[in-house]
């Protein structure tokens, strides 16, 4: 009789953190939606960036060894792995503290602390102010301006491109980011709340500093950016998905069908197996070409074409690229709280 009380309330209990966890969950992406990003709030994906930053200086250096060549690759890629495993296990150890001394102190602290901390893992609002400024500085100023603004959302030379590049280059970024920077933080901080989103942030912004193919990063790098491959390879095909299903029902201005025929035909016209999955929809979605040669760090990268170019690309294409994103965002978290609901009824 003792037990079957313990697993009643064990059973209560699971209900109960499963509502906050639902309650949390969409706060933290109303919040997302309202507040963005402000740059005058610390926000913890700058405090993983440091830290990456300062094992970075002190792991990926040569100082000390008389190796061959191969010996020393090794050992750079080693050090990789030991910088990965570090940042993963601080982000996860300190995520953790974080909830666990919030809801120790009362069931509202708690649930703030994981709604805030949801909204600072999602990063809607901030993709859009930041792409639209390049958008602003096209139609204002003209494409020296920017040029200058999408350097800041794009790791390519920007100096080389023509105001079609420009907006190509952030609709590109527009569509890569919705799964990196929406779509799958949601989907694991549902899994797995906001211990397991800021995981998946620490993993991604791995990727993001140390997985360039250069001499530098070739061998440091490489298990951060795979890392990063195996954790997006399934959000990127569901955030590819909804984003059709976004081309459908967002209006006129998308090609649904156009975007699904594209998606199937270029969703691995890319050297990372996700990467054009939702840039191929978009792509296909906006009746535009996306992608192509570009110069990074002085040099061409021979990239294949993604979609057919059915019409020029426009700077207005930047605020088609966004609206399309928020669709996708907006399924996904209708789609997120229908399964953590269903999970509920279930317990």
């Amino acid at each position: 009789r003792d037990a079957q009380e313990s697993r009643g309330l064990g059973d209560v209990y699971k209900r109960q953190h499963m509502c906050y966890h639902i309650f949390a969950f969409i706060a933290g992406f109303v919040l997302d939606l309202l507040i963005g990003d402000p740059h005058f709030i610390p926000h913890p994906v700058r405090l993983i960036g440091s830290l990456i930053s300062f094992l970075d200086k002190r792991l990926n250096c040569d100082a000390g060894y008389n190796s061959s060549e191969k010996k020393l690759n090794l050992i750079k890629y080693k050090r990789g792995m030991l910088l990965a495993f570090t940042v993963i296990f601080a982000t996860f150890a300190i995520s953790v503290i974080i909830i666990v001394a919030a809801y120790s102190i009362n069931l509202y602290a708690g649930v703030i602390a994981e709604a805030v901390m949801t909204w600072q893992i999602l990063a809607t609002k901030c993709l859009r102010v930041e792409s639209m400024r390049v958008y602003d500085a096209l139609r204002t100023d003209g494409v020296d301006a920017g040029r200058r603004a999408v350097s800041m959302i794009v790791g390519r030379d920007t100096s080389v491109l023509d105001a079609a590049g420009v907006t190509r280059a952030a609709v590109e970024t527009i569509a890569e980011n919705t799964s990196d920077g929406v779509i799958a933080p949601m989907l694991y901080t549902a899994i797995g709340g906001p211990v397991l989103g800021f995981v998946y942030k620490a993993v991604n912004t791995m990727d993001s500093m140390l997985g360039y193919k250069n001499d530098k990063y070739m061998y440091f790098g490489r298990f951060a950016a795979r890392l990063d491959d195996v954790v997006n390879f399934i959000p990127a095909r569901i955030s590819a998905y909804l984003m059709i299903v976004a081309a459908f029902i967002g209006g006129r201005q998308f090609d649904g069908k156009n975007a699904y025929r594209i998606f199937k035909r270029d969703r691995f016209n890319h050297a990372s197996p996700n990467s054009a999955q939702t840039e191929s929809v978009c792509a296909g979605a906006l009746r535009v070409q996306l992608a192509g040669d570009a110069v990074y760090f002085g040099k061409l990268v021979k990239k294949k074409y993604i979609g057919d170019g059915l019409r020029e690309i426009e700077y207005e294409d930047i605020k088609r690229a966004n609206r399309l994103m928020y669709i996708t965002a907006f399924l996904c978290e209708l789609l997120s709280v229908a399964v953590m609901s269903l999970v509920l009824i279930l317990l």
